[in-house]
């Protein structure tokens, strides 16, 4: 059983750490019980599928993982209650050290190389080199979103690899047009940006970790001299004063927030100006659009992948 995303990235910041693990065993319809029995002495506690075929029905493992070596009288009470208060059989259970393992590693070794577009995507544990004729980006899992595997992300280096290839935005960008990426999470899009088009461009987020990982990201790919990271709440944070308007904007959030940024962020953008806007589903599609035709802004192409979309729109 691998460890959660988030803890492999956490508790990577320091050395390889070994942790210890409660499991059991029960039909899947149990697994929140026993979930919520240990997940307020746990560290983490996930359920994962053991045999899918068993009679007469699914075998499900729980397991909750601990820094120190639990006490098995204090786990066998929590066990024994919660499946007396629901009137279930009660399981046996089984504590289990797991040897500390650099996990970072071996999560960077699952990030193989990504290719969309125009951008390649790569991880400091890839030892070729990127291909001809491609922009390259180094970036490596971490605490923030943005590594190009998601179809957002994904959507997104689609759409710049696409705005690239028009001569349109490219002489708009190099004229001395700015570029904004609202919502940078790792950076990616801005690096994209700015490998692509050689423009300065801010880069933003509301999450401090985000802006921290961005900032390395940055470093790691000796932009910093072209990209500018900073925590910013919204278009009227002190980040963005004096900045603008900008030729391109990518905005990879959520949709709700896209509508509520709608005339902030149409304001901002420049006649000829595009918009890459991702984070949001099919489905959401035209409620995101309709915020921005009130605007005055256009659908110049959208990208579908697996039931998410990426609008660019045009001033």
């Amino acid at each position: 059983m691998a460890l959660p995303r988030w803890l492999i990235v956490k508790s990577a910041r320091n050395t390889p750490q070994s942790f210890w693990a409660v499991r059991l065993e029960c039909p899947y319809i149990q697994c929140e019980v026993f979930e919520t029995a240990l997940a307020d002495i746990a560290l983490a506690v996930s359920s994962y599928e053991v045999e899918e075929h068993a009679k007469p029905e699914a075998i499900w493992g729980v397991e909750g993982l601990f820094t120190e070596q639990p006490d098995a009288g204090l786990i066998a009470t929590r066990i024994a209650l919660a499946a007396k208060a629901h009137n279930l059989s009660e399981p046996k259970f089984r504590i289990e050290h797991v040897p500390a393992r650099d996990w970072l590693k071996e999560s960077y070794a699952s990030f193989a190389p990504i290719r969309a577009g125009q951008f390649y995507i790569y991880g400091d544990h890839i030892e070729t080199p990127p291909p001809p004729s491609v922009v390259p980006l180094r970036l490596n899992a971490a605490t923030a979103f943005g590594s190009g595997e998601h179809e957002s992300t994904f959507g997104c280096m689609l759409a710049l690899s696409e705005l690239r290839k028009r001569s349109a935005t490219t002489h708009l960008v190099r004229s001395g047009g700015d570029v904004l990426d609202l919502g940078c999470g790792s950076g990616i899009l801005a690096l994209a940006m700015t490998k692509a088009w050689r423009r300065s461009v801010l880069a933003t987020d509301i999450d401090p970790e985000a802006v921290r990982v961005a900032g390395i990201n940055v470093r790691r790919n000796r932009e910093q001299a072209w990209v500018r990271v900073a925590v910013a709440d919204g278009l009227q944070a002190a980040a963005l004063r004096g900045r603008g308007p900008f030729a391109l904007i990518t905005a990879n959030i959520l949709a709700r927030p896209l509508c509520k940024m709608a005339r902030g962020i149409a304001a901002r953008l420049m006649p000829g100006g595009r918009l890459v806007m991702a984070g949001l589903l099919q489905r959401q599609e035209a409620m995101v659009l309709a915020s921005y035709r009130m605007q005055g802004l256009r659908l110049h192409k959208r990208i579908v992948l697996n039931g998410w979309s990426t609008l660019i729109l045009a001033r």
